[in-house]
Protein backbone atom coordinates (compact mmCIF):
# COMPACT_ATOMS: atom_id res chain seq x y z
CA UNK A 1 0.00 0.00 0.00
CA UNK A 2 1.36 3.09 -0.81
CA UNK A 3 0.04 6.88 -0.24
CA UNK A 4 -1.58 8.46 -2.51
CA UNK A 5 0.00 11.60 -3.57
CA UNK A 6 3.39 12.55 -3.80
CA UNK A 7 5.64 15.17 -4.96
CA UNK A 8 8.93 13.82 -5.96
CA UNK A 9 11.67 16.59 -6.10
CA UNK A 10 14.31 15.66 -8.62
CA UNK A 11 11.42 13.33 -10.34
CA UNK A 12 12.82 14.11 -13.60
CA UNK A 13 16.54 12.12 -13.09
CA UNK A 14 17.50 9.10 -13.20
CA UNK A 15 16.53 8.47 -9.53
CA UNK A 16 13.79 10.28 -9.36
CA UNK A 17 12.41 9.19 -12.92
CA UNK A 18 12.67 5.31 -11.28
CA UNK A 19 10.60 6.38 -8.09
CA UNK A 20 8.01 7.87 -10.32
CA UNK A 21 7.63 4.74 -12.48
CA UNK A 22 7.38 3.03 -9.04
CA UNK A 23 4.83 5.22 -7.48
CA UNK A 24 2.70 5.62 -11.07
CA UNK A 25 2.42 1.46 -11.16
CA UNK A 26 0.92 1.44 -7.47
CA UNK A 27 -1.96 4.17 -8.25
CA UNK A 28 -0.32 6.88 -6.81
CA UNK A 29 -1.11 10.19 -7.87
CA UNK A 30 2.53 12.66 -8.64
CA UNK A 31 3.59 15.93 -8.62
CA UNK A 32 7.04 16.55 -9.94
CA UNK A 33 8.94 19.87 -10.37
CA UNK A 34 11.16 20.68 -13.17
CA UNK A 35 13.49 23.31 -15.14
CA UNK A 36 12.43 22.86 -18.40
CA UNK A 37 10.10 21.27 -20.23
CA UNK A 38 12.14 19.25 -22.28
CA UNK A 39 13.40 17.28 -18.94
CA UNK A 40 9.26 16.53 -18.19
CA UNK A 41 8.49 15.70 -21.59
CA UNK A 42 11.12 13.09 -21.48
CA UNK A 43 9.90 11.84 -18.14
CA UNK A 44 6.52 11.50 -19.49
CA UNK A 45 7.72 9.63 -22.94
CA UNK A 46 9.68 7.26 -20.64
CA UNK A 47 6.90 5.92 -18.83
CA UNK A 48 4.32 3.45 -19.88
CA UNK A 49 0.99 5.02 -18.82
CA UNK A 50 1.91 8.79 -17.58
CA UNK A 51 -1.35 8.77 -16.18
CA UNK A 52 -1.63 10.62 -12.67
CA UNK A 53 1.46 12.62 -13.23
CA UNK A 54 1.47 16.29 -12.82
CA UNK A 55 4.13 18.71 -13.22
CA UNK A 56 5.27 22.50 -13.27
CA UNK A 57 8.33 24.24 -13.72
CA UNK A 58 9.70 25.50 -10.37
CA UNK A 59 12.46 27.19 -8.65
CA UNK A 60 12.86 24.14 -5.81
CA UNK A 61 16.32 25.22 -3.95
CA UNK A 62 14.72 28.70 -2.68
CA UNK A 63 11.91 29.08 0.00
CA UNK A 64 9.21 30.93 -1.94
CA UNK A 65 10.02 28.42 -5.24
CA UNK A 66 9.51 25.55 -3.26
CA UNK A 67 6.37 26.88 -0.99
CA UNK A 68 4.47 27.82 -4.70
CA UNK A 69 5.41 24.65 -6.00
CA UNK A 70 4.19 23.00 -3.10
CA UNK A 71 1.17 24.64 -2.75
CA UNK A 72 -0.05 24.38 -6.58
CA UNK A 73 0.82 20.77 -6.30
CA UNK A 74 -1.41 20.35 -2.98
CA UNK A 75 -3.97 21.89 -5.20
CA UNK A 76 -3.42 19.57 -8.13
CA UNK A 77 -3.42 16.51 -6.04
CA UNK A 78 -5.86 17.18 -3.50
CA UNK A 79 -3.79 17.32 -1.26
CA UNK A 80 0.24 15.70 0.03
CA UNK A 81 0.31 12.37 1.52
CA UNK A 82 4.58 12.24 1.12
CA UNK A 83 7.21 14.21 -0.32
CA UNK A 84 10.68 12.47 -1.77
CA UNK A 85 13.15 14.95 -1.92
CA UNK A 86 15.82 13.19 -4.64
CA UNK A 87 17.39 16.26 -6.24
CA UNK A 88 20.60 17.20 -6.35
CA UNK A 89 23.91 17.32 -7.66
CA UNK A 90 27.40 16.21 -7.29
CA UNK A 91 30.84 17.91 -7.73
CA UNK A 92 34.74 16.87 -6.59
CA UNK A 93 37.00 19.26 -7.85
CA UNK A 94 39.88 18.09 -5.47
CA UNK A 95 41.48 19.84 -2.19
CA UNK A 96 38.91 22.58 -0.57
CA UNK A 97 41.38 25.23 -1.52
CA UNK A 98 41.76 24.30 -5.25
CA UNK A 99 38.31 23.60 -5.72
CA UNK A 100 36.86 26.55 -7.50
CA UNK A 101 35.30 28.72 -5.10
CA UNK A 102 31.60 28.78 -6.48
CA UNK A 103 31.72 24.77 -5.68
CA UNK A 104 30.78 25.37 -2.14
CA UNK A 105 27.80 27.77 -2.44
CA UNK A 106 26.89 25.46 -5.64
CA UNK A 107 26.83 22.46 -3.90
CA UNK A 108 24.61 23.80 -0.76
CA UNK A 109 22.19 25.33 -2.64
CA UNK A 110 21.37 21.96 -5.13
CA UNK A 111 21.68 19.73 -2.03
CA UNK A 112 21.16 21.26 1.20
CA UNK A 113 18.87 24.19 0.59
CA UNK A 114 16.91 22.32 -1.81
CA UNK A 115 16.30 20.23 0.96
CA UNK A 116 15.56 22.74 3.61
CA UNK A 117 13.09 24.69 1.10
CA UNK A 118 11.00 21.73 0.39
CA UNK A 119 10.72 20.56 3.40
CA UNK A 120 9.97 23.73 4.96
CA UNK A 121 7.37 24.02 2.40
CA UNK A 122 6.07 20.11 3.00
CA UNK A 123 4.67 20.97 6.58
CA UNK A 124 2.47 22.96 5.81
CA UNK A 125 0.31 20.26 3.74
CA UNK A 126 1.44 17.38 5.43
CA UNK A 127 0.40 18.67 9.10
CA UNK A 128 -2.88 18.21 9.10
CA UNK A 129 -3.23 14.41 8.59
CA UNK A 130 1.05 13.40 9.03
CA UNK A 131 2.81 11.79 6.04
CA UNK A 132 6.17 10.86 5.36
CA UNK A 133 8.89 12.71 3.73
CA UNK A 134 12.13 11.12 2.78
CA UNK A 135 15.61 12.45 1.80
CA UNK A 136 18.67 11.14 -0.11
CA UNK A 137 22.07 11.98 1.34
CA UNK A 138 25.21 9.64 0.53
CA UNK A 139 27.59 6.47 1.62
CA UNK A 140 29.89 9.29 1.27
CA UNK A 141 29.12 10.91 4.59
CA UNK A 142 30.18 7.89 6.62
CA UNK A 143 33.53 7.27 4.06
CA UNK A 144 34.94 10.46 3.92
CA UNK A 145 34.88 11.61 0.27
CA UNK A 146 38.09 13.06 0.12
CA UNK A 147 38.27 15.99 -2.87
CA UNK A 148 34.79 16.74 -2.95
CA UNK A 149 34.25 18.35 0.27
CA UNK A 150 31.45 20.77 -0.55
CA UNK A 151 29.55 17.74 -1.81
CA UNK A 152 30.04 15.80 1.38
CA UNK A 153 29.56 18.68 3.74
CA UNK A 154 26.36 19.52 1.78
CA UNK A 155 24.88 15.59 1.69
CA UNK A 156 25.64 15.70 5.89
CA UNK A 157 23.52 18.56 5.83
CA UNK A 158 20.69 16.71 4.69
CA UNK A 159 21.08 13.70 7.03
CA UNK A 160 21.55 16.22 10.09
CA UNK A 161 18.23 18.02 9.18
CA UNK A 162 16.25 14.97 8.07
CA UNK A 163 16.98 13.45 12.14
CA UNK A 164 16.26 16.82 13.64
CA UNK A 165 12.89 17.16 11.61
CA UNK A 166 11.72 13.57 12.67
CA UNK A 167 12.18 14.93 16.16
CA UNK A 168 10.49 18.26 16.07
CA UNK A 169 7.62 16.96 13.51
CA UNK A 170 6.84 13.31 15.72
CA UNK A 171 3.95 14.32 17.48
CA UNK A 172 2.16 15.40 14.13
CA UNK A 173 2.85 12.18 13.13
CA UNK A 174 5.25 13.51 9.81
CA UNK A 175 7.74 10.77 9.32
CA UNK A 176 11.08 12.02 8.15
CA UNK A 177 13.80 9.34 6.84
CA UNK A 178 16.82 9.38 4.78
CA UNK A 179 18.74 6.89 2.52
CA UNK A 180 22.57 7.22 1.88
CA UNK A 181 23.58 5.36 -1.96
CA UNK A 182 26.62 4.63 -3.14
CA UNK A 183 27.57 5.33 -6.59
CA UNK A 184 24.32 5.11 -8.63
CA UNK A 185 24.94 2.83 -11.93
CA UNK A 186 23.00 5.87 -14.01
CA UNK A 187 24.23 6.48 -17.86
CA UNK A 188 25.22 10.22 -16.55
CA UNK A 189 27.72 8.10 -14.06
CA UNK A 190 28.98 5.08 -16.47
CA UNK A 191 30.14 8.11 -19.04
CA UNK A 192 31.59 10.28 -16.37
CA UNK A 193 33.75 7.03 -14.98
CA UNK A 194 34.09 4.45 -18.07
CA UNK A 195 36.78 2.67 -16.46
CA UNK A 196 35.44 2.43 -12.84
CA UNK A 197 34.04 -1.17 -11.41
CA UNK A 198 30.80 -1.24 -11.79
CA UNK A 199 29.64 -4.62 -9.76
CA UNK A 200 29.60 -2.52 -6.70
CA UNK A 201 27.02 -0.03 -7.84
CA UNK A 202 23.35 0.43 -7.03
CA UNK A 203 20.64 0.58 -10.20
CA UNK A 204 18.23 3.69 -9.54
CA UNK A 205 15.10 0.94 -9.47
CA UNK A 206 16.62 -0.55 -6.14
CA UNK A 207 17.14 2.67 -4.34
CA UNK A 208 13.25 3.91 -5.51
CA UNK A 209 11.86 0.94 -4.22
CA UNK A 210 13.24 1.47 -0.62
CA UNK A 211 11.76 5.17 -0.90
CA UNK A 212 8.94 3.54 -1.99
CA UNK A 213 8.29 1.83 0.83
CA UNK A 214 9.43 4.42 3.50
CA UNK A 215 6.72 6.73 1.57
CA UNK A 216 4.16 3.74 2.26
CA UNK A 217 2.15 3.45 5.25
CA UNK A 218 3.80 -0.19 5.71
CA UNK A 219 6.81 2.06 7.20
CA UNK A 220 5.10 3.86 9.52
CA UNK A 221 7.14 2.99 12.84
CA UNK A 222 9.99 4.51 10.88
CA UNK A 223 11.32 7.78 11.13
CA UNK A 224 14.57 9.45 11.97
CA UNK A 225 16.32 6.46 10.08
CA UNK A 226 19.80 7.10 8.31
CA UNK A 227 19.35 3.61 5.55
CA UNK A 228 22.10 2.77 3.11
CA UNK A 229 21.24 1.61 0.45
CA UNK A 230 24.49 0.19 -1.74
CA UNK A 231 23.87 -3.30 -1.47
CA UNK A 232 23.05 -3.66 -5.05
Amino acid sequence: MTPGRVVVAGGTGALGSALVEILLAQGTRVAVPFRSEASFDRLRAGLPGPGGLWGRKAEIATVSGARDFMDAAAAALGGLDGVAIVAGAYAGSGPLAAAPEDEWPAMMSANLETAHAVCRAAVRHLNAAGGSVVTVASRLVEQGGAGSAAYVVSKAGVAALTRVLSLEYRDRHIRFNCVAPGTIDTADNRQAMPSADRSAWTAPEAIARVIAFLLSPASSPVTGAYIPVDGR
